[in-house]
């Protein structure tokens, strides 16, 4: 099968971001004809419909990004009951101009990671209707509401064996969907 190309987006700029961590840790587990590259969120402005036809180069550089991929990884924090307000960001200037969504059928995962019991299951089901209200078909099982404590990585920032295990998995469902 040819090489498949995902962009990943992690709903969070703290510098040691458990979610960073997974995604790192994610990306090991998938198989070498599958390409994963971290898009940067940082950088955006707050989005305007002002700046819909003169994107600011962060924005143009973003949505370049993500349309040259052909599926789109989100691994969000929970913040609040919900997803951070810098991932909706990142979601809304993908999607503008109307009629140039960088999101439509581009199929998605999403994953996410917290120390609490509930591993940003709640985030993520926040996350599911706007990826379908943006046309991305979205992987639906396996669900991974990872909670991060001891064993969870690594030293070398790897997962664990039994997370990695079952993580594994997961990525295994995704790859599928996506080709």
């Amino acid at each position: 099968m040819s090489s498949k190309r995902v962009a990943v987006i992690v709903g969070s700029i703290a510098s040691n971001s458990l979610n960073k961590r997974v995604a790192a840790a994610m990306m090991r587990l998938g198989p070498v004809d599958v390409e994963f590259e971290v898009v940067e969120i940082s950088r955006l402005p707050l989005y305007s419909q002002d700046q819909d036809s003169d994107a600011p180069e962060p924005v143009a550089e973003f949505r370049s990004i993500v349309r040259a991929c052909d599926a789109v990884l989100f691994v969000t924090p929970e913040y609040n009951r919900s997803i951070p307000g810098v991932l909706k960001n990142a979601i809304d200037h993908g999607s503008r101009p109307s009629g140039q969504s960088v999101w439509v059928g581009r199929p998605a995962g999403v994953i996410g990671a917290s120390p609490g019991a509930v591993g940003s299951g709640i985030a993520q089901q926040h996350l599911r209707p706007i990826l379908a209200h943006l046309g991305m078909p979205t992987l639906t099982q396996p669900e991974v509401f990872l909670q991060v404590k001891e064993g969870t990585f690594n030293e070398d920032g790897s997962f664990g064996e039994g997370t990695a295990k079952f993580l594994q998995k997961w990525m295994d469902a995704f790859v599928a969907f996506i080709k």
